[in-house]
């Protein structure tokens, strides 16, 4: 199979230049190239794209993606580093959920506060003023 840039990109719902942002920090194999100079893209390069960009919606970073696509290129090594690598991105997706859910707090005492008058009285903007009147100093 021999598909286009756009093409690999309608097949993956990866935009072109995602793709060659991938190509040029290493995640992605740079294709051969036709007699034109266009892009040609295999069967390889849509898995490859699929694998990254289902990591990109779990929320890894490319860092860890690159070393996870190392990884999965050897297949007969232990998954004991691709477990330390999904539970250190579990962890920074659990510190994440405590931020968003302290800041959700926040904000939701801060509109339940509000007393509905005039914004010279308004709790929201009296908050955004002083970060002291804050429950949490943390987000």
């Amino acid at each position: 199979m021999e598909i286009t840039i756009g093409e690999l990109s309608k097949r993956t719902g990866v935009l072109a230049t995602t793709v060659r942002y991938y190509e040029d920090v290493g995640l992605m194999p740079a294709p051969p190239r036709t007699a034109g100079g266009r892009r040609s893209y295999g069967t390889a390069h849509v898995a490859r794209l699929a694998f990254i960009r289902h990591a990109r919606q779990l929320g890894f970073e490319v860092d860890a993606i690159r070393e996870l696509l190392a990884l999965n290129a050897r297949p007969d090594l232990p998954c004991a580093e691709v477990d330390v690598i999904a539970r250190r991105h579990l962890a920074e997706v659990d510190g994440r959920i405590e931020r968003l859910t302290a800041l959700r707090s926040e904000l939701s005492r801060m509109v339940d506060e509000c007393g509905h008058g005039r914004v010279g009285e308004c709790r929201v903007i009296e908050v955004l003023s002083d970060h002291g009147e804050c429950l949490g100093h943390d987000h």
